[in-house]
């Protein structure tokens, strides 16, 4: 049994994945609180020498925490330097694997061309019957600071993958809702993703790791309305969504 320490687990990714995952890993958590039932390393990880003992023995590291808004100085202390901290903690312990939390946003700015503007707008009688999804290695546009950060981290990967041997999956996540399902209507369709779909891409990339030293996926939902390239994700870590926005569209 792997183990895995899960950082940002008392999160809503975080705790979506000890519950869908519960038993497969021998799972444990670095957070900035206790999380109730698992064994906790309780530190903030914007603490490089704090966190340190958390990463002894680890097999895996599934790096969740983030803040996805706020103060710029708490996302520089958390998003960018807590990343960096992650990542050479994980180097110091010896860990050869991480599966990082990544986001959708750093490509969002895609939205402000045609079609995936209509198709985010709901406004479908505007859009073709086919249309090129976004692909991972497309140029980054990111869509606000947090997307900015989340560049940082692919990019910090990629230097842990070459430099240092880390093993990196990059999951760039749709919109996950602690309600588990569509919460800003025609906005949610092409973008929702089902806590256990962000749960499986976890797993996949934790059970089937690429060959290659470091790759970014995109994590989504089955959603006719979808704009994000899915097929290299199945291709890679073996990702097949299990949900779909479309029960949730309004007739």
């Amino acid at each position: 049994m792997q183990k895995v320490l899960v950082t940002g687990g008392a999160g809503l990714i975080g705790s979506a994945t000890r519950r869908i995952l519960a038993g497969k890993y021998e799972m444990s958590c670095l957070d900035i609180k206790a999380v109730e039932g698992m064994p906790s390393h309780v530190a903030d990880i914007g603490d490089l020498d704090a966190i340190l003992p958390a990463f002894e023995g680890i097999d895996a590291v599934v790096h969740l925490a983030f803040l996805i808004e706020g103060p710029w100085e708490d996302m520089l202390r958390i998003n960018v330097a807590g990343t960096y901290n992650v990542y050479e903690a994980a180097r110091r312990a010896g860990v050869k694997r991480m599966v990082s939390a990544s986001s959708g946003t750093v490509a969002q700015g895609y939205s402000l061309d045609e079609p995936y503007k209509s198709i985010i707008d709901g406004n479908y009688d505007n859009v073709p019957e086919s249309w090129p999804m976004v692909t991972t290695d497309m140029p980054y546009r990111p869509d606000r600071m947090y997307a900015c950060t989340k560049v940082w981290l692919e990019t910090l990967a990629r230097y842990y993958a070459d430099a240092h041997d880390i093993s990196s999956v990059c999951l760039r996540f749709g919109r996950v809702w602690a309600e588990d399902r569509p919460m800003r209507g025609v906005r949610d369709y092409s973008r929702w993703v089902s806590q256990r779909d962000a749960a499986q891409g976890i797993e996949r990339s934790l059970d089937k790791p690429p060959n290659e030293k470091y790759i970014v996926v995109n994590i989504g939902s089955n959603n006719k309305w979808g704009t994000v390239d899915l097929s290299y994700s199945k291709q890679a870590i073996g990702f097949e969504p299990l949900d779909s926005a479309d029960a949730y569209i309004e007739k």
